[in-house]
């Protein structure tokens, strides 16, 4: 999350560790919701995100050499997933910056439906970090949770999500922004330039922070929190189809609502698209710290987490009716106004 402030992982509960298969059962699973659980693995993750948290990347700032390597890592896990260039020829949206180039990498899984595979849903992450320090043992601010953690999972969802033999009736959009930690630089740039319709476009879910468990208020298994919970019904949603996984998705009532002003779901709600940003710890140990490292998460709980979230995108990506804004809360109808606009 943009500007704000070592523990090993701890054992995940008994209902974490259980397999996919094991805690779905007598849940009434459709074979692609079973299907989508069981491809989702925490070794995935652990082994993408040792690399994108790796010290070669050296921070991934925007712009680096090792910000361009992580696109590039990016692209290819997206054609491994599948997925089709959503930039034309290849998977980068690239930008151009006082201070260099930056990329958005974007991946489409078509939609199946004729009617609806012009209709998307976007899920999202930042893949930046803030780079090195000057000085010190430890140069490199990793960005294990903040947010490697998001783009790891948005990685595994993609692979789990283009795994189906029939591919779900609306088209998903995956993208991984640049620039979040200089002012939410990538996904500005998309709502400016979107590669798919943002009038057609009926929901973002944006991944941040989902890695770390030992949040600074208390430890946190098991559960995940949405930002503007109830801006829209996209939280109540999320939060009803996780339940069969067994992860509890739910508003923070302990943080303030400028959560919601801090990530990449912003531009995308200016745009009046019903957005939110998922994260499991708000502040951590080792936020925008040089510890924020690989081995600090805990894997079973963000699969577990990626499974949930899973669920939720193969009920927005069905011929269900899309997300509205909640016209009741003040603060979501300025958003509500700007969906209305760009329809016009």
């Amino acid at each position: 999350m943009v500007g704000r402030v070592q523990r090993r992982p701890v054992a995940a509960g008994f209902l974490l560790c259980l397999p996919a298969a094991a805690f779905a059962a007598g849940t009434n699973l459709t074979p692609d919701q079973q299907a989508v659980i069981d491809h989702i693995s925490a070794a995935s993750l652990r082994g993408n995100l040792s690399f994108i948290s790796s010290d070669l990347l050296e921070g991934r700032a925007t712009p680096s050499r090792g910000l361009d390597l992580a696109a590039e890592y990016i692209a290819a896990q997206f054609r491994r997933a599948g997925l089709e260039p959503a930039g034309g020829d290849d998977y980068f949206q690239t930008a151009t910056l006082k201070t260099g180039t930056a990329k958005n990498v974007a991946g489409l899984l078509r939609g199946s439906d004729p009617m609806l595979k012009d209709t998307y849903i976007l899920v999202s992450a930042h893949y930046d970090h803030i780079g090195m320090r000057s000085h010190g043992d430890d140069r490199i601010y990793n960005g294990a949770n903040d947010d490697g953690s998001g783009t790891v999972s948005l990685m595994e969802l993609a692979s789990a999500l283009g795994a189906l033999p029939a591919h779900p009736a609306r088209s998903i959009l995956f993208l991984a922004f640049f620039g979040e930690e200089e002012g939410l630089l990538g996904s500005r740039y998309y709502a400016n330039h979107p590669l798919v319709p943002l009038d057609r476009t009926i929901a973002d879910v944006n991944l941040e922070q989902v890695g770390r468990t030992d949040a600074a208020n208390g430890r946190r298994i098991g559960v995940a929190y949405l930002t503007g919970y109830d801006y829209s019904d996209l939280g109540g949603m999320l939060s009803h189809q996780a339940a069969p996984s067994g992860f509890r998705i739910t508003e923070d009532a302990s943080t303030k609502e400028d959560l919601f002003e801090r990530s990449d779901n912003l531009p995308l709600s200016q745009a009046g698209i019903p957005s939110t940003t998922l994260y499991v710890a708000a502040d951590f140990p080792d936020y925008h710290g040089v510890g924020d490292e690989w081995p600090k998460i805990d894997y079973e709980n963000m699969a577990k987490l990626d499974r949930a979230v899973a669920l939720g995108l193969l009920r927005l990506a069905s011929n269900a009716p899309p997300p509205q804004w909640n016209l009741a809360i003040p603060a979501a109808r300025r958003y509500a106004e700007a969906g209305k606009r760009a329809k016009q």
